[in-house]
């Protein structure tokens, strides 16, 4: 027959209904609350219990250590005995000097200044002549010699230097070939008949071009050379303005004019 379930019915009510509440589950979920109730309270008051105990133990071990009492024995030292000075002996004495050997000493005197007449030289001491000596005195005849001359040494004429070949090409001489007006007129030469390549003007081309050539002895310029080239004709253009130049003044060596090596550069730069 089933249970009617109050309102007043709590949860163990609602699940052991209809069911034996004489078995020990119901009986454990009946007292559950009042035991966790008990051993909360139990167990707190072990725990102030234990921490009361161990402040009053660490008061009892601290109040025995302030009255232990501490006794030591004071050993009484005897005064040192005095220490007696030790005379040392006297350290020997030192040993005599040694003595130093005299030595004799010549002393220098200023040289005296005198007239030479008053400086008498002493004669030299008489030779002992060995041998047959004649009684009279013969006194020979005294000869002057001339030094000897050398014939072929009077009136000899300078040696010239050696004359240099006409067909020799000299890269330094005495005096360096120009151009007529100098190194100015040259160079202002050059600016007038000089004309920039138009490949060189389309590549963006400049730089220096060294030529290198002959001033014979008339002043007329031969073998034109390109030393160094920038090519895009700037090269072809050097050495036709060196060959349309005029005739140089011919450098000279020992006076005479000969032929001789010049080297010029010849620089293009694009006008901005």
């Amino acid at each position: 027959m089933s249970q009617v379930i109050s309102q007043d019915a709590t949860l163990d009510d609602i699940i052991f209904k209809d069911k034996n509440r004489e078995f020990g589950a119901f009986v454990l979920r009946k007292t559950y609350p009042k035991v966790m109730k008990r051993s909360v309270l139990l167990g707190s008051a072990l725990f102030v219990g234990a921490l009361l105990l161990a402040a009053f133990w660490k008061q009892l071990t601290a109040a025995s250590e302030d009255k232990t009492e501490v006794t030591a024995e004071v050993m009484k030292l005897d005064k040192p005995a005095p220490t007696k000075k030790v005379e040392l002996p006297p350290p020997p004495p030192p040993p005599p000097p040694k003595e130093i050997p005299k030595v004799t000493t010549t002393k220098f005197l200023p040289p005296e200044i005198k007239h030479d007449e008053e400086v008498t030289k002493p004669e030299p001491p008489p030779e002992e002549v060995k041998g047959n000596t004649a009684s009279e005195t013969v006194k020979g005849e005294t000869e002057s010699y001339e030094p000897p001359v050398d014939p072929d040494a009077k009136g000899a004429e300078p040696v010239e230097p050696p004359k240099p070949a006409e067909d020799e090409i000299f890269t330094a001489v005495e005096q360096q070939a120009e151009f007529p007006g100098g190194p100015r007129a040259f160079g202002s030469f050059l600016q007038k008949n000089l004309r920039y390549p138009s490949a060189a003007q389309r590549a963006n081309v400049g730089g220096k071009v060294y030529v290198q050539f002959v001033v014979n002895t008339d002043g007329t310029i031969q073998d034109v050379q390109v030393l160094k080239s920038v090519g895009f004709g700037c090269d072809e253009e050097a050495v036709r303005v060196i060959k349309s130049v005029p005739r140089w003044t011919p450098g000279k060596q020992s006076g005479r004019p000969v032929r001789s090596r010049f080297t010029q550069p010849i620089t293009f730069v694009l006008s901005e």
